[in-house]
């Protein structure tokens, strides 16, 4: 089977990837509170992000072209929060007629649209950046010395392990029901698909327990293990201090502009 790793390009040698995951956890996270916290109104600040991230992404020699497949994951939720807040009560700025019904879209509406393609279009790029550029076994250890509770590393750590397992089995199924000409009436589809995912539980529960037994005979201590061990160096202090002075230069544009 064909899986899209998240960390696909993580090999590439540039300044991005050659910076200590710890270090892009940190301004990464420090972006998006950035942006989170700006008004939708500041338009001068998002520029300012997008100019940011832009030329971390062309430092990272990341393609362009993944880039923007990536972040079009966002679209269908940014449509759907627009659905319902376009025609909030506010300033009307245009009128549809549908059917027998007439609507309105305010101001107010289209702000709340705004707000919310501008900010998770900025964070997701942020997100593309950081997760691309660096190895996901790094990206744990990092999130590990950061003092993230172990509970949640080690859950990511067999999330993203196994859910390609997870994939390849239920696409396995997928196929021995297509093989067999799969059809009949419409309450029979759906007791065989219930059938389907009752069964795939139980072998992701059964090849779990297996999983954990070997690792657990192979000294397993809960602790995430990488080859080469974490060092906070020259560059990322050059890094995350102009990153951070950056970001509070555009804090002041908000402020004062």
């Amino acid at each position: 089977m064909e899986h899209s790793f998240i960390d696909r390009y993580s090999n590439l040698d540039s300044f991005i990837h050659r910076l200590d995951p710890r270090t892009k956890l940190i301004t990464a996270l420090a972006f998006i509170l950035a942006v989170v916290v700006t008004p939708p109104t500041k338009w001068q600040a998002f520029t300012g992000y997008f100019v940011l991230i832009s030329i971390l992404l062309l430092l990272s020699k990341l393609p362009p072209l993944y880039v923007f497949k990536r972040a079009l994951v966002i679209i269908p939720f940014v449509l759907l929060i627009g659905i319902f807040n376009i025609f909030k009560p506010g300033e009307v700025v245009a009128s549809l007629n549908i059917w027998h019904w007439q609507v309105s879209i305010t101001y107010e509406g289209l702000l709340v649209l705004w707000n919310v393609f501008i900010k998770a279009s900025l964070s997701i790029l942020s997100l593309i950046l950081l997760s691309s550029t660096t190895k996901f076994t790094n990206l744990l250890k990092g999130l590990e010395q950061l003092r993230m509770p172990k509970v949640m590393v080690m859950t990511l750590s067999f999330a993203y392990r196994y859910i390609f397992v997870l994939v390849d089995e239920a696409m396995r199924m997928w196929q021995a029901r297509e093989s067999r000409n799969f059809g009949g009436k419409r309450i029979w589809r759906i007791k065989t698909i219930g059938n389907m995912v009752g069964t795939l539980f139980l072998r992701s529960y059964e090849r779990g327990e297996r999983i954990y037994a070997a690792m657990v005979s192979r000294g397993y201590e809960g602790q995430i293990r990488v080859l080469s061990s974490l060092s906070f160096s020259q560059r990322d202090a050059y890094f995350s201090t102009i990153t951070l002075l950056l970001l509070i230069s555009i804090g002041l544009v908000i402020i004062f502009w």
